[in-house]
């Protein structure tokens, strides 16, 4: 267990700030980036879920979450802050980065009653963790940064749905993945796994983020 930690803490020390540059770069750089990141998660569902009936579903899912990904990056609306999309597309990942450390964490420290025989490893405390950590670091982002943005009634409705579906979008592959008898969706990444159960709660976040950024108004 403390090796496939340090193993998890290590990739994310190289991984983070590789993934943030060619998100802060944006155009040709962050194209290039997410479609590596799609190739990658579309060969891992096809191996996962290869002669599945769902099979094309989640092809045809995940081709439209990525494409959210790319609406997100460019969105333009909100003209009181100089990168909406970057700002955004940034606020989105940490949610969802915190959900699940947060998951994690708590889950480890406090245990309790189990929340869903799909995720064995999900608790309540996780659930609370998730949307605790997930709340914290937004709060920190938006006051310590400067965006012109503030931690608001609305951005604050916004991180607990976008966790909420982050989680949700978690415990939905580890259902897929129990369906295909497999505790991975690959070994690209030492202590984490496939790209897909790194991104699994994303995948999900980003075309609901852009929903409710038209929706907010924001």
């Amino acid at each position: 267990m403390k090796k496939e930690f340090q193993k998890r803490v290590f990739s994310s020390i190289i991984l983070i700030p590789i993934a943030l540059y060619f998100i802060i770069k944006g155009s040709f750089f962050f194209t290039f980036f997410v479609s590596i990141c799609l190739l990658i998660t579309l060969y891992e569902w096809h191996m996962m879920s290869k002669k599945k009936s769902y099979y094309i579903y989640g092809f045809i899912f995940i081709l439209i979450s990525f494409y959210s990904v790319f609406l997100l990056r460019n969105y333009d609306r909100y003209t009181n802050i100089i990168d909406p999309g970057l700002t955004f597309f940034l606020i989105v990942t940490l949610i969802c980065v915190f959900t699940d450390l947060g998951g994690y964490m708590f889950g480890k420290i406090f245990k309790g009653p189990k929340l869903t025989k799909i995720s064995p490893n999900k608790t309540y405390a996780g659930m609370f963790g998730s949307f605790f950590l997930s709340i914290i670091s937004i709060n920190l982002f938006v006051n310590y940064t400067s965006l012109n943005l503030y931690f608001t009634k609305q951005l604050f409705i916004f991180v607990i749905l976008i966790s909420a579906i982050s989680q949700i979008g978690d415990i939905l592959i580890s259902f897929f993945k129990r369906k295909s008898k497999i505790k991975n969706t690959g070994k690209i990444i030492p202590g984490h796994g496939g790209l897909l159960d790194r991104i699994d709660g994303m995948l999900f976040a980003f075309p609901l983020s852009y929903i409710l950024l038209i929706g907010l108004n924001y």
